[in-house]
């Protein structure tokens, strides 16, 4: 019985280790938070009813940026503090996946679902593997992942 324990917590335990990033939600502040691999809080995403879109704090509360959606270009667009575009993301039919754009309307990185692994895949706008995003049911929560770990 021991040994069995033993192996389940040093699994565990081993598991975590490699996540590089969490996402969690919390009930009670009605928000995502992200911690890294030390379980530290980085920073949150919280929904804002008044305006209508995504905003996402550092751990301080310092607002990073804002995401919402653009039903004009049928398109989500990140924002930073100051109003300008960052980027946009858009779905790709004929591609099927998730393109992420530069202000520029240039490719910078895509996310695209992996059948056989069973997760998101994060591609840069060399469509080089640099992360993914899979689901962790032991802690019922998405990590993210880059590649190589």
């Amino acid at each position: 019985m021991k040994k069995i324990l033993f192996i389940i917590i040093l699994l565990l335990t081993t598991t975590a280790g490699f996540a590089q990033y969490t996402q969690k939600w919390n009930e009670i502040y009605k928000r995502t938070e992200f911690y890294d691999s030390y379980g530290i809080l980085q920073g949150y995403a919280k929904y804002n009813e008044v305006y209508k879109r995504l905003e996402y704090y550092d751990r301080y509360g310092k607002l990073l940026k804002t995401e919402n959606y653009n039903n004009v270009y049928n398109r989500s667009e990140t924002r930073d503090t100051y109003g300008g575009i960052q980027s946009t993301r858009n779905y790709n039919k004929v591609q099927d996946r998730e393109e992420i754009r530069d202000n520029y309307g240039n490719i910078i990185g895509y996310k695209k679902w992996n059948e056989v692994y069973k997760r998101y895949d994060i591609y840069d706008g060399n469509s080089r593997l640099i992360g993914y995003y899979w689901w962790n049911a032991i802690s019922n929560q998405w990590e993210y992942r880059q590649s190589g770990y």
